[in-house]
């Protein structure tokens, strides 16, 4: 008789995936070994795989196993919301791990704040930031993510989108530059310096150039680095110019002795939004937690 499947298999199988071990699934479940063990047993007759092979003295998933496991999750974040959709929240009590894909200049300032406002409410929560790489949508719909961060425009019907606020760049330079002393720079200052270019992308060319070439003009870049916060950390250590996200320049300016101005010209304004998938839309604990992240985003420095 081919065995049947149900969410406490799934649960089980969920928790073995993320732990790759019968004892820390066990554990995680508030199960005894022995009844995890037979758990994988049953797991492995209704998938037809092993799920978990031996790998030396670890265990690790099978290839079958890894493609599931986002599946899974998500069914069983659709089932949590079935049942939970009309009920409060218990933060004190929540026990739970979001996974959050976040812009590198947003992360800087979010993270902290987040951190701080979950584990005052709710002690037992886990936030998992993941950087930006795929921004593919498949990522929210599957599961292996609950909530992404970031500027990408990318829509579709079954996401969810919530403007957070409009983000613009400034040049930044360390105290004692020359150009720390000058609140709006001209672009022909600005070209008088050598500059790092933020791009994970690793682009030396962006929109301050377009602007420069309008003008006649045209700037050195000295270095190309993958994220804004490590364009800030060189900037604190050389005579270079960068341009980063005004939030990451206001709050860090003072803590990295960097001076932040205003470029002269029509540089683009991103809009940083806040997406999940619509099964999570009326998840009470994941409305919480993106009522949160509003909050903790407040407003820019001075």
């Amino acid at each position: 008789m081919t065995e049947q499947l149900d969410l406490n298999l799934l649960r089980v199988f969920d928790a073995l995936l993320q732990d790759a071990s019968v004892t820390a699934a066990a554990e995680r479940l508030h199960l005894s070994i022995p009844a995890t063990s037979r758990a994988l047993g049953r797991l492995r007759r209704a998938m037809g795989d092993p799920i978990l092979v031996r790998a030396g003295r670890a265990m690790a998933p099978t290839p079958f196993a890894l493609r599931t496991a986002p599946r899974v999750r998500s069914l069983l974040e659709e089932a949590s919301a079935l049942i939970s959709a009309d009920r409060t929240v218990d933060l004190a009590a929540l026990k739970r791990t979001f996974a959050i894909r976040i812009n590198d200049g947003v992360a800087a300032t979010l993270v902290t704040a987040a951190v701080a406002a979950t584990a005052a409410a709710a002690p037992g929560v886990v936030l998992r930031f993941v950087p930006e790489g795929d921004e593919s949508l498949e990522a929210l719909r599957d599961g292996t993510i609950d909530l992404d961060i970031g500027a990408d425009t990318a829509a579709a019907p079954d996401i969810h989108t919530a403007e957070l606020y409009r983000e613009h760049l400034v040049g930044i330079v360390r105290a004692e530059h020359p150009l720390g002393r000058r609140r709006r720079p001209t672009l022909a200052q600005l070209c008088k310096h050598p500059h790092v270019s933020a791009s994970r992308r690793g682009r030396a060319r962006g929109p301050l150039d377009d602007a420069l070439t309008a003008e006649g003009l045209r700037r050195h870049v000295a270095a190309v680095v993958p994220t804004s916060a490590l364009a800030a950390l060189l900037v604190s250590q050389t005579p270079y110019v960068g341009l980063v996200p005004h939030r990451l320049a206001a709050h860090y300016g003072d803590t990295l002795g960097l001076r932040w101005f205003d470029i002269p010209a029509p540089l683009p304004e991103v809009d940083i939004r806040l997406r999940w998938h619509a099964r999570l839309d009326a998840d009470p604990a994941q409305r919480w937690l993106r009522d949160t992240l509003r909050t903790a985003l407040g407003s820019p420095g001075a």
